[in-house]
């Protein structure tokens, strides 16, 4: 994330000068230049002129968020509250942008990420959202996490036409490009996961006896109904118990006592990290030896598996389709290599076994390809376009065989996964690459 603050007053840096000294003026505070005599003399003249700043803005901007120099990307992530161990993901796109820029930017452009707290608050989300679009005037909203946060702020940029690029969510009715034309998914939804673990069951424990705790909103409703689905006619009787929590509850003790009691030998844990790690130590404490899928956003072998104890999380199964940092097959991958090197330079001292690290370095460099491809037509429609027309492209550090894919009436990039358990401190992938399902 670039400081503002510290630029000159030449190019578009002018706007943010304009702005300080019309402030500073019309507030009777003294002016903030003296080593640019000329031009303070000309912007006082123009500020109490009624010099319009957007006037100023659009002599410089050839599109919102966007100069010759610059391209404003705007996002929210929880810096603060239950959901903070996903900030690092914002974290490392910001390192990822600036590694970007130290390399000339996209295109000559360099960009100027903006992101701020929302503490996974759907209020403060539209809050800080309508900020990025009104006052940072950014050119797009990009990987906002959660499904909650992306819902509430859903109908505002779409009513404004600004791209909601790569959602930090899976929720199915967060991707409809009839309703939703200006919002881009990213990974395999809820949905289609949740199916995969439902065949996944009935092809390997026809006669299980199910216990799922989910999430109390859309995020755990649709792996649910994905689960459901995926056990089709079995699944009424093989559900035995169903408990949920809210992302406020400070544990789900209680939850976890409830689903051992139903008599349940095999546990589906749809939580996010905070409660994931919850989970596996709670089961392990009383004893329950259920087999256990977790959900893939949870399965972070440093923010999740390893403050639950690592000998707890033996034998989990889960999903994949990023590499995963820990799994020594993937230590002498060029792309690996790579990614070790960015975060020695760019964050140092970062947990390299947290895979959410992983996952913003890969949803950095799908908005860089976005950008790259919209070339010299940065408007927020030919930007959409561009997010609308990814032709397979394998991000780094994806896994092999795996690639983004969009067209105009389908706007779910990832729509592959690969089974995996756990095993030690890495995840063991196993069967074939399957496919969720476009719009799915």
């Amino acid at each position: 994330m670039q400081n503002r603050n510290n630029q000159t007053p030449s190019g578009e840096s002018e706007i943010a000068f304009v702005k300080c000294f019309r402030k500073k003026v019309l507030t009777g505070d003294r002016p903030v230049t003296t080593k640019y005599p000329r031009l303070s003399k000309w912007l006082a003249a123009a500020v109490l002129g009624g010099f319009s700043l957007s006037t100023a803005w659009a002599q410089k901007a050839q599109f919102p968020g966007v100069t010759d120099t610059e391209i404003r990307i705007g996002n929210t992530a929880p810096y603060s509250g239950p959901g903070s161990a996903y900030s690092t993901i914002a974290k490392v796109e910001a390192a990822y942008f600036k590694m970007i820029n130290d390399s000339g930017g996209v295109n000559g452009r360099k960009i100027n990420f903006i992101s701020y707290d929302d503490s996974l608050s759907p209020p403060k989300t539209v809050e800080q959202t309508r900020k990025l679009v009104e006052s940072d005037e950014v050119l797009a909203m990009f990987n906002t996490i959660g499904t909650a946060a992306n819902l509430a702020a859903q109908k505002y940029l779409n009513a404004k036409q600004v791209p909601q690029l790569l959602v930090g969510g899976g929720a199915t009715n967060l991707v409809d490009h009839k309703k939703y034309p200006w919002t881009l998914g990213w990974q395999p939804t809820y949905y289609s996961e949740g199916v995969i673990y439902g065949k996944h069951i009935l092809a390997n424990f026809p006669n299980a006896k199910i216990a799922v705790l989910s999430q109390n909103d859309d995020f755990g409703k649709d792996y649910l109904s994905g689960l459901k689905q995926g056990l089709g006619e079995k699944g009424q009787s093989m559900i035995v118990s169903e408990s949920t929590y809210e992302p406020s509850d400070p544990t789900i003790d209680s939850q976890v006592l409830k689903l051992k009691a139903s008599g349940a030998d095999v546990l589906m844990n749809i939580t996010t990290p905070k409660f994931a790690s919850q989970v596996i130590k709670k089961i392990a404490e009383i004893g329950w030896k259920p087999t256990h899928y977790l959900i893939n956003i949870s399965v972070s072998v440093g923010a999740v598996m390893k403050p639950a104890g690592i000998e707890n999380s033996q034998g989990i199964l889960s999903t994949a389709y990023l590499m995963e940092s820990t799994d020594a097959r993937w230590k002498d991958h060029p792309d690996m290599k790579a990614w070790v090197a960015f975060m020695d330079k760019y964050l140092p001292g970062a947990n390299k076994a947290d895979s959410m690290n992983v996952y913003g370095y890969v949803t950095a460099q799908a908005l860089v390809q976005i950008l790259s491809q919209s070339g010299g037509d940065l408007s927020r429609a030919n930007v959409m376009k561009q997010a609308a027309s990814l032709n397979k492209v394998p991000f780094k550090l994806m896994l092999p065989g795996i690639v983004a894919n969009t067209t105009p009436a389908n706007l779910y990039p990832i729509q592959q996964l690969q089974m995996m358990r756990l095993k030690g401190e890495q995840w063991e992938l196993f069967g074939p690459v399957i496919s969720s399902g476009a719009g799915q």
